[in-house]
Order: C-alpha cells, then structure tokens, then sequence
C-alpha cells in the first residue's frame, strides 16, 4: 500500500465550480472502489475532506484527497476495511467494482455509517433473475437468462457473462466452448441488438430522480480496448430524451429503488431495440464514472447527491445541462511496446485541448513509477462539442494521440478543435497500474 501525500487544490472555477449547496454538516467522507478519482474529485469541489484507497493510486486523486492509499493487486478489494479502519469517521461511499464483493461491502458497513446500497440490496439487484422480475413486472423487457448453456444454440445468439464484473470485462459471445460452460459464477443471456443507453438516478429508497442519460463511446479501437469492453461514455443532455424513452427509463428507475431499496447515486444500462422497446441489461447499485460529465456540463456535484440521498449534508437538484454541449469521456489503454508513461508530458501534450474545452481534457494520470500492464486502462481522456460525432470524432483523435505519444513517437497533440468561451477548471489526473476491473461505467 501507498500512501499518497496531501497536495493543496486550486480552486475549480468555470461551470463544476457552480455548485449550489450547503456546507455538509460532517466535512470528512470516504470513498473506495477500484477507482476513486472522479468521486473524490466532486466531494471535494463540494467542501468535503476526502480520504481515498483505491487499486490505482492515481495522480489526480492524491491531489483532490486529503489522504489517499492505493491498495494494489494483492490487497484489493480485500483490505480496503483495514484501510478504512484508519481514516477519520465519516460516511463511506463506495465506487466501480465494489459492487462485485458484497462481503468488503458488508466489513465497511460494520465500522462505520454507509454511503450507499448495503450489502444485502447488492447481492439482491445484481441477481439476474430477481432483477428480470422486477423489470417484467413493470412492462419492460429483460434479455431472456440462464445459469447454465444446456440447450442453448452455440452460435453466438446467446453471451456468456461473469456475474461479478465491472466494464463489460469477461463478456464474449457463447460458442459452445465446454471448458468455458464448467466455469463457475456465469450467466448465459440471449443478446438483444439495438442502441445501447446507460441512465442514472439518485434514490432515497422508495423513489428515484433520473439525473444522466448517455450513449457508449464507440471508440475501442482507437483506445486499443477489447470487444465487449467499456470504453467511454458521451453524456446526452435530459432535454434531448424524447417521451418514448424518457418515461419507461423513469419508470425502471423507480420500480427497482422501490424494489430493491436502492439509495445514491446510482446506474441502469439497457438497449433499446427497432421496435422502441426496453430491455434492462444490469443494475449498477453506486455511482456511475460516467456522471462526472453531467458535473462538467452543469456544475451540479454527483458526490453531494449522493451524500445527500444517503443523509448527509444536502445537495440542490441537478441543474439541466446545456442542450447544445455534449461531454464524452473515453478510456485509452497502455499500448503494446510503450515505455513507461510520463505524466507531466501526458498533461503538456493535451494542454491545447484543455485549452479549448476550457476544463482539464486528461485524468487518471499514472503515479511516478507506476506502469499500466498492457491493455490496462491508462489514463482518461475528455471533449466536449455540439455534437455527439463530433466529440466521438475528438475522443478518438485524442485517444490515438495519447498512445502514440507514450509509444515515444514524435506527436504532439493538436487543439483540434475550436475554442470554447469557457473558464479553465482545475487539473486532474491519475492512472491505473494494471488491468484488473478496469473503470467502469
């Protein structure tokens, strides 16, 4: 484990500065998870003291935590409790991944007050069959799912997927492979074709406010990521939603808090078909990484929601978005015969596209020494524009970019993109040392 010393945070101007909340009457929190930068980052903007441990150890987050840990490969998730154990009270929140290990869930509940799902609502959300009761119920659709392949066509209708995973890791079409069929914890789901959305809701138990909407980033090659893998997020403002999708994803956001008595922050991924329906894919019961681009179009603070929900301090109601900005984020992955990534040259590089955006473009920067394993998620990338191929087209740019560069080919990051008349935030940065969850939705 290492510990990341305390660095003094200039103030966030621009639009994730306009925060309209009260000061949180407790002003430490905790957050863990795989990674915990972008919820860090927003409690921090919204006045609370932030103690971290996540698997990564990113840059960025031991410069908005007070005190942050990384806790590798040996000891995540394991140890995140002890880490816990030692770090100032107040509520802890968990991120990504964590939803995969209802018993660290569990230890983290028993020393002190949860920010979020408790273990039990976990265990029971994540359950595919419980959760295809609760959606049926509710007039939408659940992809028809099995536990084992017996007499399932081995022809890639149906797809094989881990029930513990984060990011779209393990996912892959099922082929009949028998080696692959004795595996435990597998889930067998016919695959349902259509445009794929991810939503998310703050809850309080019973009801639940719809606060993002997003489509996938369809940029895995250009960030080097694997099919099936999560690559990145383009946030679509409220506006935009039409009644036809609005309504059925409000409702599916309030039958399973009702539910399953969700509370926070929390994500829904679905895709809907030709015919206009819903199918409810998978429940993820915390904060999803992908609101933090509702925070960089609005300002509104996703971690004081969160809070706020869960009782403690208090959070305004999120803002609507500009309709005629879009915010993506994409995952780059270290690439196959890079040296060891530098961070300050990743920064320097992507300065004329935080320039233009006007809010930092890169995060989750490697610490000093650290190197992603290969395919392993190696930093964030961000754009905004009017359009969502417009930023597909800047994350896919940026992310090449950023893989030649730490390649040590000579390429230097152009602005590619016109100028924003939008204040500069703050720099953010951080990374990931291997491969393991990954950063999820």
């Amino acid at each position: 484990m290492i510990a990341s010393p305390h660095k003094e945070r200039p103030g966030a101007r621009g639009a994730m500065a306009t925060l309209s909340h009260d000061s949180p009457a407790i002003s430490t929190c905790v957050v863990v998870g795989a990674s915990a930068r972008s919820f860090a980052e927003s409690a921090a903007r919204a006045g609370w003291s932030v103690h971290a441990a996540d698997l990564f150890g990113d840059r960025d987050l031991g410069a908005a935590a007070t005190a942050a840990v990384r806790v590798g490969d040996g000891g995540y998730p394991r140890d995140l409790p002890a880490v816990v154990a030692g770090f100032p009270a107040g509520p802890c929140a968990y991120t990504g991944a964590v939803e995969n290990h209802p018993e660290v869930i569990a230890a983290l509940a028993e020393a002190r007050p949860l920010a979020g799902c408790g273990a039990a609502a976990v265990r029971a959300v994540r359950d595919p069959i419980r959760l295809a009761e609760v959606v049926r119920e509710a007039g939408l659709w659940f992809p028809e799912t099995h536990g084992s392949p017996s007499g399932l066509p081995g022809d890639g209708t149906f797809l094989v997927k881990p029930l513990a995973s984060a990011g779209g890791r393990g996912i892959r079409p099922w082929l009949g492979d028998a080696v692959q069929a004795a595996r435990p914890g597998l889930c067998w789901q016919r695959r349902v074709r259509g445009a794929e959305w991810s939503v998310a809701f703050v809850a309080d138990g019973r009801a639940a406010t719809l606060v993002a909407a997003g489509r996938p980033a369809t940029c895995r090659p250009a960030c080097g990521a694997r099919r099936f893998a999560y690559s990145g997020s383009l946030g679509v403002p409220l506006t935009q939603l039409t009644d036809a999708l609005r309504a059925p994803l409000d409702l599916a956001g309030r039958r399973i808090t009702a539910a399953f008595g969700l509370v926070g922050c929390f994500g829904i991924d679905a895709i809907v078909d030709r015919r206009g329906r819903i199918h409810v894919l998978e429940v993820n019961p915390r904060p999803t990484s992908s609101l933090e681009l509702v925070e960089r179009a609005s300002g509104w603070s996703a971690a004081a929601g969160h809070l706020a929900a869960c009782g403690w301090g208090r959070a305004a109601e999120p803002p609507p978005a500009a309709s005629d900005v879009v915010w993506g984020k994409a995952i780059v992955r270290m690439p196959r015969g890079a040296s060891a990534p530098h961070g300050d040259g990743i920064l320097a590089a992507a300065e004329p596209w935080t320039a233009a955006d006007g809010l930092p473009a890169v995060a989750d920067i490697p610490a000093a020494g650290v190197v992603p394993a290969v395919g392993g998620p190696l930093v964030t990338v961000f754009a905004c524009g009017r359009t969502l191929p417009q930023v597909e087209s800047l994350l896919r740019q940026r992310a090449v970019s950023i893989r030649r560069l730490v390649r040590g080919l000579v390429s230097r990051p152009s602005a590619g993109r016109r100028r924003r008349p939008s204040s500069r935030g703050r720099t953010a940065s951080g990374t990931r040392p291997r491969s393991s969850p990954g950063r999820s939705p």
